[in-house]
């Protein structure tokens, strides 16, 4: 059998032509998640390929848009100036929400801090806290840990706080390299999807459970029971996005990732179904 190889992140795949070849770009948060499903898919469909790379919710909505992608993985919503560009092409678009992710904000387990108001975490991200002693005791200045403009979470994180990033945060390419950063930098801070804690959970990292001034329960992003029931402040749908013209061609794939199976396999990636 012979493969193909495309992308950043790549599941290889037995090679077919166009109708039966289904391209997928985007969102870094769900790269991972996309290539397990897409992985127990080929086991149905060995007929259908299916390739995986990421690069940022913009950069697939803008592949999306270039035609050099089917489905645009993005872990924010489409913005208002990106619809327009595809209603000037006379491109109808349409979007699924196949699951849901929860934002982990991540330190090292050597900080005395186990829980952080949406407050304070807002002060950090925009830079009025610059030293941890005011929140630890301990003086040690504050390395942030973020994404760059074109991620999905950068914007969602920036929006539901209604801040501007500091501009001394470290833009980092993916959730991978933001906990390495951290696993080394023990005076760090940084957000990821749930899905890529849950693999390192007890690794020289801790997760901080949310909380806010007005709401003093703390929840954590790994609570599933909280997260079912809405409870997890940075919790967020996960998008495809597609070319309503396109729906024939990957409904088989969004069908799979309906399935008990396929909402299994988002489960134990660490995501969170819809329910």
């Amino acid at each position: 059998m012979k493969w193909c190889f495309a992308g950043l992140l790549l599941l290889f795949v037995s090679c077919s032509n166009d109708e039966k070849s289904i391209k997928i770009k985007g969102s870094d948060t769900e790269v991972n998640l996309a290539v397990v499903v897409a992985e127990s898919f080929h086991i149905h469909k060995p007929e259908i390929s299916v390739s995986i790379s990421g690069g940022g919710s913009g950069l697939g909505i803008a592949s999306l848009l270039n035609g050099t992608a089917d489905i645009a993985n993005s872990s924010r919503r489409i913005k208002e100036e990106e619809m327009q560009l595809f209603q000037k092409k006379g491109i109808r678009i349409d979007s699924f929400v196949f699951a849901q992710d929860a934002i982990a904000f991540v330190i090292s387990d050597e900080l005395p801090i186990d829980s952080i108001s949406i407050q304070h975490l807002s002060a950090i991200l925009k830079g009025s806290y610059r030293n941890w002693k005011a929140l630890t005791g301990i003086d040690k200045p504050i390395n942030i840990y973020g994404r760059q403009s074109n991620s999905g979470t950068y914007d969602f994180v920036k929006e539901i706080l209604g801040i501007e990033f500091t501009p001394y945060a470290k833009q980092m390419n993916g959730n991978a390299q933001i906990l390495e950063a951290i696993k080394a930098d023990h005076s760090g801070i940084g957000y990821v999807g749930s899905g890529y804690v849950t693999k390192d959970s007890g690794n020289g990292l801790k997760v901080l459970s949310i909380y806010s001034d007005n709401h003093p329960h703390a929840v954590s992003p790994l609570n599933r029971e909280m997260i079912a029931a809405g409870k997890y402040y940075f919790q967020r749908p996960l998008f495809q996005y597609y070319k309503s013209s396109s729906f024939l061609k990957i409904k088989p794939f969004l069908d799979f990732e309906k399935t008990k199976e396929g909402q299994l396999i988002i489960q134990s990636s660490g995501y969170y179904p819809i329910l």
